[in-house]
């Protein structure tokens, strides 16, 4: 598993392309914004994107969801509840095309040798997902978390769909899940989910309630 961050756009958001270096088949985590900097790597990597994985719907999230899909292919999945999802005003409103693909609870998808477990984390939006991504059931395994779990914080709760309390429900999942990982957010720098369970304030704090 090769994972590749680039942070784009005025709000830095964090897109992950994560690669199967075998196949060089690989997902594009919340692509927000210049297109042309993901589409260069996945040029001179040589890399088929096969997958275009959304953790929420915000705009800064979704800006070069459709230029990438356009020069990929690649069919886009996200949570069914983000769909027309906004954080005030039509401007910021992100609505799902025909033939996007919803996932829930549960589900996986498959890029190459690389699976994708959906975790549902509302709380920063209705359909806020956490990404498990697993090579195989004993290798590297990392948590893509979007605006639910960052570095030192969570994701807001103020915007319209937001949900404080289940945002602590969320948080309080992803500190109880067993085991350590490497969590990769949608802002600021990557962390260990047993570093934030020892000194995120947010954590600490769900786990308390």
């Amino acid at each position: 598993m090769l994972i590749k961050c680039f942070a784009l756009g005025s709000y830095e958001t964090n897109c992950y392309i994560v690669t199967d270096e075998a196949s060089l088949e690989c997902a594009v985590i919340d692509p927000g914004a210049e297109a042309g900097v993901i589409l260069d790597y996945l040029e001179s990597n040589r890399l088929q994107c096969k997958a275009v994985l959304l953790t929420h719907g915000h705009f800064d999230h979704t800006g070069a969801v459709a230029d990438v899909r356009a020069e990929t292919g690649a069919a886009l999945w996200m949570h069914r509840a983000d769909d027309g999802v906004t954080i005030g005003g039509d401007y910021y409103r992100y609505d799902a095309p025909a033939d996007a693909h919803f996932y829930a609870e549960g589900d996986v998808v498959a890029v190459g040798a690389l699976r994708f477990a959906v975790l549902e984390t509302p709380g920063h939006t209705p359909g806020s997902v956490t990404l498990l991504c697993y090579d195989s059931p004993e290798g590297e395994k990392a948590l893509f978390t979007g605006d639910t779990l960052f570095r030192d914080s969570c994701g807001r709760t103020d915007f319209p769909g937001s949900d404080g309390h289940a945002m602590l429900r969320s948080l309080r999942r992803l500190a109880e899940l067993p085991g350590d990982y490497e969590v990769y957010p949608g802002h600021m720098d990557a962390t260990t989910l047993d570093r934030e369970r020892r000194v995120n304030w947010s954590v600490e704090a769900a786990l308390r309630n």
